[in-house]
């Protein structure tokens, strides 16, 4: 059983309490509980079942403009008593930086909205192997499938966060998460591929024959693939790699990296970076979104934020410490993004393959070869070769390259967008990028 609200703030204000007769002038504390419950399934065989309960503390003190920090899973009055008390004497030892400090009273949430985050259904152990089963019987049903693994995990959490400030809020959440990782064989290649499923509710999640169906159809259709030559060529990315760039551009636009001039977006505030036809929004308040809060890890309370208008970058993402280093307000993306997401292109997916008489078409990356600081981009990649709309074969050991500068103005979005993930994007094809093959 999740422990409660109730449970979980008593501790936060006793230790709040506590900070402030040891000599603290600010505190803040998160406090909480998580269940996680999964199994696994190898070779339609139950290969291993766990079970985790987790309970931790994180307690932040201040005295003046000096700040540390100190963390543990043990509970009991007396442990609690002990880490206040080196925290405490940390601090004391700990040198000023004239940027620590509480966020702003003014920003902090003041009321929580439902957004519809936890489902108390609890599923048996034998209600998910069931599930496995058909899942594996599903992703089994070629015989060109040579091995198979699966997974589904239950997950339950609940936290609060409180400062000396008065803030005290906090939150449930669920997840349920099915996947299926797929090897396939022929007589000239072994490939792999995965598919999976996750939400805030249990009725939602896709069903364990869907699931398995795609993930052994996504493999297959990668076997046997084709050398290709180097050229500069339109590629257009899978919403599963889509969303990773989308992703690179949060890490370029965070605080810290702006505040440290490590980002080729530095000094890029009402600069056009994208095409006219590109939005991106981070919204929080998305009803059962896997990125929804009320408010960040600092308590600041998170509003949609539309980060790009038109091709034009309106904020960055910011915190309490970062942003006094750069004179700006928290926007409450302390930790990072909520639901993050390129808006809907003007162009249907069929369309968007045809746009190009021969262009590639990525499914899987390989390596991290995103450097924000210069915005180079290169990575190993496999997918398929497309000639006027249509997918000829597969293709791998290619390496895609260009720079972020670039690339981001030369993107073109499908109207296909799916709230999938916490990121998510269309399908994208960005135009004049390098592929290097044989």
């Amino acid at each position: 059983m999740i422990k409660d609200q109730e449970y979980l703030s008593e501790k936060a204000s006793y230790c709040l309490d506590l900070a402030k007769k040891l000599g603290a002038t600010d505190s803040s504390v998160v406090v909480s509980n998580s269940i996680s419950e999964s199994v696994n399934f190898r070779n339609k065989k139950l290969d291993e079942s766990n079970r985790s309960d987790n309970l931790a503390i994180g307690i932040t003190t201040y005295i003046g403009k000096k700040k540390s920090s100190i963390s543990s899973s043990n509970l009991l009055k007396e442990n609690i008593d002990t880490l206040i008390e080196k925290c405490i004497e940390t601090t004391k030892n700990t040198p000023e930086d004239e940027f620590n400090s509480l966020p702003d009273k003014d920003l902090l949430a003041k009321e929580l909205e439902d957004l519809n985050l936890y489902d108390d259904t609890h599923i048996k152990n034998e209600n998910k192997i069931e599930y496995l089963e058909r899942l594996e019987a599903s992703a089994s049903s070629d015989k060109k499938i040579v091995n198979t693994e699966s997974s589904f995990t239950e997950d339950k959490s609940n936290f609060v966060l409180a400062n000396s400030d008065g803030f005290l809020k906090g939150y449930k959440s669920s997840s349920f998460t099915a996947s299926s990782v797929i090897v396939a064989k022929d007589d000239k290649s072994m490939e792999r591929d995965y598919e999976y499923t996750s939400k805030c509710h249990l009725h939602d999640i896709d069903s364990a024959e869907e699931l398995g169906k795609l993930a052994a159809e996504q493999t297959i259709k990668k076997l046997s693939p084709k050398k290709i030559g180097s050229e500069k060529i339109a590629i257009i990315f899978d919403k599963r790699i889509a969303k990773g760039i989308l992703s690179t551009f949060a890490g370029a636009i965070s605080s810290s990296a702006i505040s440290r001039g490590t980002s080729f977006l530095k000094d890029k505030i009402n600069q056009k970076i994208f095409s006219d036809e590109i939005d991106i929004f981070d919204k929080p308040d998305i009803l059962k979104g896997l990125g929804s809060r009320s408010f960040d890890s600092e308590g600041v309370k998170t509003n949609t934020l539309k980060l790009v208008e038109q091709g034009v970058l309106k904020h960055y993402l910011m915190d309490t410490y970062n942003g006094k280093k750069l004179n700006i307000r928290s926007n409450g993306r302390c930790g990072g993004t909520s639901n993050l997401y390129f808006d809907n292109g003007n162009i249907s997916y069929n369309d968007l393959l045809s746009s190009n008489p021969r262009c590639l078409y990525i499914t899987e990356t390989i390596g991290h070869g995103s450097n924000i600081v210069t915005g180079d981009y290169s990575v190993g990649a496999t997918g398929f070769l497309v000639e006027n709309g249509e997918f000829k074969y597969p293709i791998n050991e290619i390496t895609i390259a260009g720079n972020f500068k670039d690339m981001f103005k030369n993107i073109t979005l499908a109207n296909d967008l799916e709230f999938k993930y916490a990121t998510n994007s269309p399908t994208m094809m960005i135009e004049g990028m390098v592929a290097a093959g044989k």
